[in-house]
């Protein structure tokens, strides 16, 4: 627990740690961001969500939606939590803060698919992150971008000013795979105090819109169960 001023902040103890070398990977390939943050998920959301699903449907009688629920619930208090935690720091803290959000929604979409009884691990489940925050417009084309073979439509799509300093670049990069809108996102950040209640609700929001999302595709896939 930590106290700034009159606000008291709770962090969940499962907040999911980010991997100790994830943001140098990030700086060394800023515009490749979008796709090692959903290569490096699949590594360790997809067995966890496995575990996750397993552990829950052995304990409980419960529907893939309930299930889904349940882990869009607890994402969506755990982007609230990290944003007011991180939110303190203002602009001295930008990347860090987005690439734990991401982090968190990462793992979100991983676990909604292992609720409706996919399979977690599975090679496909990266692309669809990427689909699902819109970077590419199907599975088959962010599969060609993860192989490195394929247009990487995050760097089309940055703002040009955006282009050539290496933080810049990753921080666009970020940008396009939260889907903020920088100009909003930045103000806010700006504001002393402001940006603890800015990002807790953003956070909030944005991460109970991508489980709607990812709860309306994996509902529709059959999983041959």
């Amino acid at each position: 627990m930590r106290a700034f001023g009159n606000f008291t902040i709770m962090r969940p103890v499962d907040i999911p740690r980010l991997p100790p070398d994830l943001i140098g990977r990030l700086r060394a390939d800023p515009l490749r961001a979008p796709e090692t943050i959903a290569l490096v998920a699949g590594e360790v959301h997809g067995p966890a969500a496995a575990e996750w699903s397993r552990d829950l449907r052995s304990r409980y009688e419960m529907s893939d939606r309930d299930l889904a629920k349940r882990a869009k619930a607890r994402h969506a208090a755990l982007a609230r939590f990290g944003g007011a935690a991180t939110g303190v720091g203002g602009f001295i803290t930008y990347i860090p803060d987005l690439v734990s959000l991401l982090w968190i929604q990462s793992r979100l979409v991983f676990y909604v698919a292992a609720a409706y009884g996919h399979d977690p691990c599975a090679p496909e489940r990266p692309a669809e992150l990427l689909v699902l925050r819109d970077l590419y417009p199907d599975v088959a084309d962010a599969e060609a971008a993860l192989a490195g073979s394929g247009r990487r439509l995050a760097y089309a799509s940055l703002d040009k000013s955006l282009r050539g300093s290496r933080d810049a670049e990753l921080f666009g990069s970020l940008l396009r795979f939260t889907g903020k809108r920088a100009a909003r996102h930045m103000l806010a950040k700006g504001i002393p105090g402001f940006a603890i209640l800015f990002n807790s609700w953003t956070n909030e929001r944005d991460t109970r819109h991508l489980a709607n999302r990812a709860m309306e595709l994996y509902a529709s896939v059959p999983t041959g169960r």
